[in-house]
């Protein structure tokens, strides 16, 4: 998918860009740039293959780090509404601005 200088244009207007002629060219291409690669990219077959979480996980192992879900603070609800212009029921009250 090539990109034409129409297309940078609008994509300049759409960004609220004011871009010189020299600058969309430029801009024209590393666009097209970017979009080789993404279609270099999707020839690649993939099928089979696992996503992975981290790049390292492709070359060894790698444990994941997980913390035990635990609550470590004490509930703060009350001093933490007492600054708030409105409180009811433990919930933050305010102003309508759908109508």
């Amino acid at each position: 998918m090539a990109l034409t200088p129409t297309d940078v244009s609008r994509i300049a207007l759409l960004a609220r860009l004011e871009l010189s002629e020299a600058e969309q060219s430029a801009m024209l291409s590393q666009l097209n740039g970017f979009f080789d690669i993404v279609e270099r990219m999707r020839a690649v077959d993939t099928t089979g293959i696992a996503p992975l979480y981290t790049p390292l996980s492709a070359v060894q192992e790698v444990a994941l780090r997980l913390r035990e879900d635990a609550v470590t603070e004490v509930d703060q609800r009350q001093a933490n509404q007492l600054s708030a212009p409105a409180v009811e029921a433990g919930l933050y009250l305010v102003p309508k601005v759908i109508e």
